[in-house]
């Protein structure tokens, strides 16, 4: 394998986890450790990831949305309290959409109390959770984008004008005041505008590490949000800050 694929081959590895030892890295590519520290130096020199003690991790940046398998592993026992606080605010017999994300996914896990809800998703996981339940699920019709597990869509695929949504629960890559909710896709933030303007209130699910950061695409800003639920790791600063706002600001926790 040429230095240039396997350097390829280690991103993807570490795109997938927090951080990757060296030793996981010699057993997946059979190489020596020598060759493991050239091609980690290589790659921290370029940018693209950072060295820790014993291994290497992907680096961070505004811009590189976390991929799903990292994700879906990341702060689970905070994403299950946002969930858990989500479910709280559905009643049966309500109209509801869940959006793709892994904090929003965590809300089809604890449904199993409710009654007669109609669920709209565009989550695969969402909608692998919900298939053996007797809730109606629509899924929104469009493209699969295989790296998210959603479904992307657009208004001549399918029609949101006939959509009468009571509570929304979106999911955020960034939330800070000044520029309100964004995210890292275009096709996802259509979506999520066009399902904003079809519902009665709209609610962010996000863990406490999307606050005080704008990532690459606007979403809508605060003042049409009405609800954020998130967990208690929040910055007490940065939590102050949205008291000016409407939008009321939840804590999940134990």
């Amino acid at each position: 394998m040429l230095p240039s694929e396997r350097q390829k081959k280690l991103i993807e590895l570490l795109s997938s986890k927090d951080i990757v030892t060296i030793p996981e890295i010699i057993a997946e590519f059979e190489v020596s450790i020598e060759t493991v520290r050239r091609d980690l130096s290589i790659l921290e020199k370029q940018g693209k990831i950072n060295k820790v003690y014993g291994g290497a991790k992907i680096k961070d940046t505004p811009f590189n949305e976390p991929s799903m398998e990292k994700r879906m592993v990341s702060k689970l026992i905070q994403k299950e309290w946002i969930g858990r606080k989500c479910c709280e605010f559905i009643n049966d017999g309500d109209c509801i959409f869940i959006d793709s994300g892994t904090t929003p996914y965590y809300i089809s896990k604890f449904l199993a109390n409710k009654k007669n809800l109609t669920i709209i998703t565009n989550s695969i996981p969402v909608v692998n959770e919900l298939i053996n339940t007797q809730f109606d699920v629509i899924v929104i019709g469009g493209m699969l984008r295989k790296s998210e597990r959603s479904v992307v869509t657009y208004d001549y695929l399918f029609d949101f004008s006939v959509l009468s949504i009571q509570k929304s629960f979106l999911c955020a890559g960034g939330i800070t005041t000044q520029n309100g909710i964004s995210d890292y896709n275009m096709q996802e933030v259509v979506t999520r505008k066009m399902i904003i303007e079809r519902s009665r209130e709209i609610f962010v699910a996000a863990d406490s590490s999307k606050f005080g950061r704008d990532v690459t695409i606007g979403v809508t800003p605060i003042s049409k949000i009405d609800y954020i639920i998130t967990d208690t790791g929040l910055n007490k600063n940065l939590a102050a800050g949205f008291s000016e706002f409407k939008a009321k600001l939840v804590l999940a926790g134990e």
